[in-house]
Order: structure tokens, then sequence, then C-alpha cells
């Protein structure tokens, strides 16, 4: 019987010929990852197994980026505790400020994370690194605990959903309007426990950061994981980024599907997840005009160097509506260094808007941008439950970079993409 792509790296890193859905299996892990909000649980149980060593000092992860820079004294002593973690175990991987940025972006960047690698880390997010080809995915705090004691973790396989991708994106259409099109159409328990699988002849259209931000929020649909096959952009990314080798694994012609979905990516446009959840979608053509206070570009989801090119391409020589307050984050310190290079943080604080160094922030209500009560914000972020940002009475709606840019000038939710079908 053929595998999925996931189940075919599951099985290698398990030193098993094959696996089945439902199976449970036992992993070698390739890394494992912690933030300031779930390391310090972790490193709790971690000490009360009474081990002398962590199962491999360059295999862990420990980025404080939710509430950094630290926002109070409970998230300083947080952070205190993973560094004085990391000195004790000599964890090669710690990276604080100056050095840090969101998690799900600076893995990649960093090189920690490959195509054909099984990865766990203390965060939903980590299904990020599949866009790479790699099998990630988030796991409980005493997960992670056995995960740097031991250097495995137990799964059990997950059936998959495949995404046959058709086409190529239209003008003012993102990779993040590409999942929040499928959240809407599966819903946020459309893929329970299951692999994301996106496949086909419109993979190869999509950007490495477009994939990024499709991987990450396979989470949002209740995906084990999500992942994209690896082909000549994967592999010019890897190249660029990584020192160690990889390994390409193939989905079989013969894997079985609990479902097959045809996406036809010209028919997609900019998609909006209203309050409060990312399936609740409608499209830039089907919403009247809602007035907002606040843009956060940025994120795990949306704070590459793309984004934030995307930004500026939109608000350059315009300027922010007067009612509304912009907040960007590059993902890292390298993303926001480069950004100033290309002139990009210049002309976004020109536009008027306030530049962040990266954390997540807002994006869970921590700090850098908090609703009041009442108050509406367009965000790049990956979720809008209620309170999410802020006041329980606030709203978060959840868009691509282009139509979070192109709102903070018109001061409602609006996009570019209406405007170049006139």
């Amino acid at each position: 019987m053929g595998m999925t792509m996931s189940q075919k790296i599951l099985a290698y890193h398990a030193g098993l010929e094959e696996v089945k859905a439902g199976q449970l299996i036992e992993v070698d892990l390739n890394l494992v990852l912690g933030n300031d909000v779930t390391s310090p649980v972790a490193i709790d149980e971690f000490e009360k197994i009474g081990l002398n060593k962590v199962f491999d000092k360059n295999k862990i992860a420990l980025v404080p980026d939710h509430f950094t820079p630290n926002k109070d004294i409970k998230s300083a002593m947080q952070v205190l505790k993973m560094k004085q973690f990391a000195k004790k175990y000599d964890i090669v991987n710690y990276f604080e400020i100056g050095q840090m940025g969101i998690e799900h972006a600076l893995l990649p960047e960093k090189g920690l994370v490959t195509a054909g690698e099984v990865i766990i880390g203390a965060d939903s997010h980590t299904c990020t690194y599949g866009a790479l080809g790699a099998f990630s995915t988030g796991v409980g705090s005493t997960d992670m605990a056995y995960g740097m004691a031991c250097g495995k973790a137990w799964f059990k396989v997950p059936s998959a959903i495949k995404f046959n991708l058709i086409g190529r994106l239209n003008r003012y259409v993102e990779g993040k309007d590409v999942i929040l099109h499928i959240i809407g159409l599966i819903g946020v328990d459309g893929a329970l426990y299951k692999s994301m699988e996106f496949m086909g002849e419109g993979v190869k259209t999509l950007s490495m950061d477009a994939r990024f931000t499709i991987a990450n929020m396979a989470i949002e649909a209740g995906a084990k994981n999500g992942i994209f096959p690896v082909d000549e952009t994967t592999i010019k990314y890897l190249k660029a980024h990584y020192i160690k080798n990889y390994s390409i694994f193939e989905t079989d012609i013969d894997a079985i599907y609990d479902k097959v979905y045809d996406i036809d990516l010209s028919m997609i446009r900019p998609i909006i997840a209203f309050p409060h959840l990312p399936e609740n979608t409608k499209t830039i053509d089907d919403i009247d005009e809602i007035k907002i206070d606040q843009v956060v570009i940025g994120s795990c989801t949306n704070g590459r160097l793309e984004d934030l090119r995307l930004a500026r391409d939109i608000l350059k020589d315009n300027k922010v509506h007067q009612d509304v307050r912009v907040i960007i984050l590059p993902g890292t310190q390298k993303i926001y260094l480069d950004a100033i290079k290309e002139g990009i943080i210049t002309d976004l604080i020109l536009a008027g808007c306030a530049v962040s160094t990266p954390t997540c922030g807002p994006c869970l209500g921590g700090h850098m941008g908090i609703l009041a009560a009442g108050e509406k914000c367009i965000a790049t972020t990956n979720r809008n439950f209620v309170g999410r940002m802020g006041h329980v009475d606030s709203e978060v709606y959840l868009a691509s970079v282009q139509t979070a840019a192109y709102s903070a000038i018109k001061g409602y939710i609006a996009s570019p993409y209406k405007e170049d079908k006139k």
C-alpha cells in the first residue's frame, strides 16, 4: 500500500519500511523547539527527570519571541529561565535580543530545519517547516521536555487530505488568500489530526515565502501538519540557507487520501476572515465598508522580506489614514536589516507606519499593539479568536499583506484587487 509524503518521512525516522494511518510509532527527532511561553514549563518537567544533559545540544532551539523585548517582570523571568537552561546544558541555538526573530521565520533562515526531517516545537505553528518538505508539528511542553531528554517523540500516524493546486494567482492575491480560502472551504476542524499535502502544477507558481504562509496556517484547519513537495524552488532556498544534507521524500502514486480538493489558484480572490474564527471567510467582493482602527503586518505567518516588499509597494508615496495606526513587525533581525538596506523601512515610516523589533507581540495579545474595547484590526496574523489581540470586545480580521496595507490607506477594509479589476 502506498504512503503519503508525511508517512514516508515518519516511517524513515521510525526505522520502519512502512507505516499506516492510525499506527502508533516512536520516531527520532532532528530538532526540538521552544519559545518563552512554552519552554519554561518544559524546562521544569525536564529538571524533574533528573538528567545531567540534553540528548543533543545542537538539536534544540530556544527562541524567546512572544513577549520580547520583555514586556514585564513575569516575561523577563520566563526568558531568564530559558537563558540559564541554555547555559547550563550548552545549548547552541539560543537566540535572544539582537539575534532573535519570530521563531518560525528564524529557524528556516538559520538553516536549522530542512527537507525530510522530523521537527517538533512547543508552538502550534511549528507546522510552518512543511513548506520545506519536512514533517513538523506542534506539541505540548511535556512532549518538548521528553524530546530534549531523549530526542524522540511518539506519534499516531496521520491520514491525509490532498490539495491539488492548479493555475496561477492573480495580481494582488497571495498565499495567505489561498490558505484562508481553504480554511473557509473545509472549516477549522476540516483536517483534524490529518496531513494537509499541497500538490499539483500550481505549487511551482508559489514563492517559498507563500508556501511558508500556507503551511504555517495548516493548524488553523486542525491539521497535524502541512507539507509541500520538494521542487526547484525549495532546493534553491535550501542551497542558500543550509550547510547540512537534506532528504527528498515523494508521495507514492497509490497513496491513500481521505479527500482530494482541486484548488484553482486563478479563481481565488482576496479573502478576509471575519471574527472570531479563521473559517469565517468572505471575499473582498462580498463585504461592506468596515472601518478599522489598526493594521498589523508581520507575525510568523507574514513577516518575511517578500511580505515587507508587498506592503511597501502599496504604501510607498501614500499616507496611512489619519484614524488608523499601522504596526510593522519584521520576522527576524536579518529581514529587518535587509528591509533597511532596500529602503523598505524608510518608505513604510514615511507613509506613517510604526516599525517594531521582531516579536510575536500583538498577534497573541502580548504587547506592541493591544486593542481597546470596540476597536477593529485587520492583520496578517493567523488567529482572530475572541480577545486574541486585546479586549474581548475588540475584533480581528485576517487578511493578506496587500489587503492589509491598502486598508491602512483607505481607513476601512479594502483591496487593490477591486481597483485593478475596474
